[in-house]
């Protein structure tokens, strides 16, 4: 029996990698105070994902509609991770990129594929049905989009392990909208319901699979696409301050 729509998750798990989060960060702050802006950005994080996650979302998302399942994904992959990374503040960024491994996975060539590769992957089918169904899967999915929405975000917010330009940051980000945008839009488009799972969960205002799936892919596309040409425009504009206000090369 699926619980009622309205009811909150017994999310134990997340609520044990919130209190994990809040005490490293805390740790953290200690050594490398944040700014008032970093912080608020930590909470706004947190906040997040308990209400992706325990509120009745987290119940709709596991138990009801693919709908609200990716938009959870959508935070969960960008919203969260985006907030979590520009929450460090410079020189715990600095002191962090020291470290091999986060030096090597946060190179552009590597984040990007990275992230790409777990949306992919984690959506497929029966990948994504057997997720529903053994939890233990679910949080190895939900924290793998997590670590690769970090790094996805990281050249973009950090000077640290390398120091990108704002014209090569904007086109990162061009580059990361187009290439994500083709799953919501191929949700959207297909004729058939494409996981099993929502075919058999329990109707909500007579919203068919289809439909759902329909609204679950649009709603993907639009938030990703908010995200990443706000993020583009930011980082555009700035790229043009920096070309504006470059001197003009000697004439020969």
């Amino acid at each position: 029996m699926a619980p009622s729509p309205s009811s909150w998750q017994a999310a134990w798990v997340e609520l044990a990698a919130v209190a994990a989060l809040t005490v490293a960060y805390a740790a953290a702050a200690r050594r490398h105070p944040p700014s008032r802006a970093r912080a608020a950005c930590f909470v706004g994080a947190v906040l997040l994902l308990l209400a992706v996650t325990v509120t009745p979302l987290g119940t709709l998302a596991l138990h009801y509609l693919l709908s609200v399942h990716l938009l959870q994904n959508v935070a969960l992959a960008e919203w969260i991770p985006l907030l979590l990374v520009a929450s460090l503040s410079p020189s715990l960024a600095e002191s962090l990129a020291r470290v091999r491994a986060i030096r090597l996975l946060t190179a552009p060539a590597i984040a990007l594929p990275l992230w790409l590769a777990s949306y992919v992957v984690w959506h497929i089918p029966a990948l994504y049905d057997a997720a529903l169904e053994h939890h233990a899967l679910l949080h190895l999915e939900h924290l793998t989009y997590l670590v690769a929405g970090c790094l996805l975000w990281w050249p973009v917010l950090h000077s640290r392990p390398r120091d990108l330009s704002a014209g090569a940051k904007a086109a990162y980000l061009f580059i990361a909208f187009v290439f994500a945008s083709p799953l919501g839009l191929l949700l959207a488009l297909l004729t058939s319901p494409l996981y099993d799972f929502y075919v058999a969960a329990p109707r909500l205002r007579d919203i068919t699979p289809l439909e759902d799936q329909q609204v679950a892919g649009i709603a993907m596309a639009v938030s990703e696409a908010l995200v990443f040409f706000a993020a583009f425009a930011v980082v555009f504009v700035k790229f043009m301050a920096e070309e504006e206000s470059a001197p003009d090369p000697e004439p020969r």
